[in-house]
């Protein structure tokens, strides 16, 4: 088995019971969607934006943060990320009363700078996503636990619960569309779904300008890209990791690319039909359907996952004045 046993995910979702959300399952039905969606037999959506801190990391995050031990409790952690791993780290770490160093690019939204500071975290911030992963191996090798943003066994995990959940709650599913940024929640979902249901096909989805893991399927190995140019930057993984992506060869059965328009499109769309303030991997399931799948999914049941949340106005307004 590659990656978590259904075994192993059941424990890990028991294990966080008490503290996550179980987000709700939509299926997207009513008449507003008319003339929107493709010619599906239907479409379902996960709202793990409504997940603590705003995204499904919060899963992940707590695992790893519980599994310290009481040395590193006392040693602190740290971690890299643009935004959601970096909120669901600073979440996790309060709430155990360990001390949590956070590095972010400079361009990072400020919101979920202040968010950060604001669950007691200390915030570096780096020139660019490179410098912020330099900063937090630096802090490791100073003695600070490492919280990967993807590639740990912990974030699989946490993301494979989500997987879990959503097969339980929606058992007509057969292809199931995911956004991949470094590749823990694919990974991690598409290891639970196929364990549920071996027939169900997982799709990923990158954009083109950080398209990572579609690079390493067809390389056959985890490779790096030269530069990432996507507004997702929730997405922007310069590369794929050797534990993330064996998980994900082996349950995902194919990667599709968009580009930004479409992703800030479909945040349009989530903003006039469900009010949903959408960031732009939030909105990379839905893209995909209506874009590079459209015409693959006649008469399939689709479910895809809105991810996540955390966009302030002021950015959200700035990317929907480019649509």
């Amino acid at each position: 088995m590659i990656g978590p046993t259904l075994e192993q995910i059941i424990a890990a979702s028991a294990l966080l019971q008490s503290d996550i959300i179980d987000t709700p399952v939509l299926p997207l039905t009513s008449a507003r969607w008319d003339g929107i969606l493709p010619d599906c037999a239907s479409v379902t959506v996960k709202l793990e934006l409504f997940q603590q801190t705003g995204s499904y990391k919060a899963r992940g995050a707590l695992l790893g943060i519980r599994a310290l031990s009481p040395a590193q409790r006392a040693a602190g952690v740290v971690a890299a990320s643009g935004g959601n791993h970096a909120l669901a780290v600073s979440w996790a770490a309060q709430a155990a009363g360990v001390d949590a160093l956070i590095t972010m690019p400079k361009a990072t939204d400020p919101a979920r700078v202040a968010g950060c500071e604001a669950l007691g975290a200390s915030v570096h911030l780096c020139d660019d996503m490179a410098a912020a992963f330099a900063a937090m191996n630096d802090a490791a090798q100073a003695g600070r636990a490492l919280m990967h943003p993807f590639e740990a066994d912990h974030m699989v995990l946490g993301a494979a619960t989500c997987g879990l959940e959503y097969a339980q709650a929606a058992p007509l599913i057969d292809t199931f569309v995911l956004p991949i940024g470094g590749g823990g929640m694919i990974s991690g979902m598409a290891c639970a779904i196929k364990q549920m249901n071996p027939d169900a096909q997982v799709i990923g989805v990158e954009p083109f300008g950080a398209d990572s893991m579609f690079q390493s399927f067809a390389a056959g190995a985890p490779v790096g890209i030269d530069k990432v140019d996507t507004i997702a930057d929730s997405l922007g993984s310069p590369l794929a990791m050797p534990y993330t992506y064996s998980v994900a060869k082996a349950h995902v059965d194919r990667i599709v690319r968009i580009a930004d328009r479409e992703m800030l499109a479909a945040m349009d769309i989530y903003q006039n039909v469900l009010r949903i303030t959408a960031e732009p991997a939030c909105a990379a399931s839905l893209a995909a359907i209506l874009g590079p799948l459209k015409d693959d999914l006649a008469g399939r049941h689709v479910g895809i996952i809105a991810c996540g949340s955390n966009i302030s106005l002021a950015r959200y307004a700035q990317l929907m004045a480019a649509l």
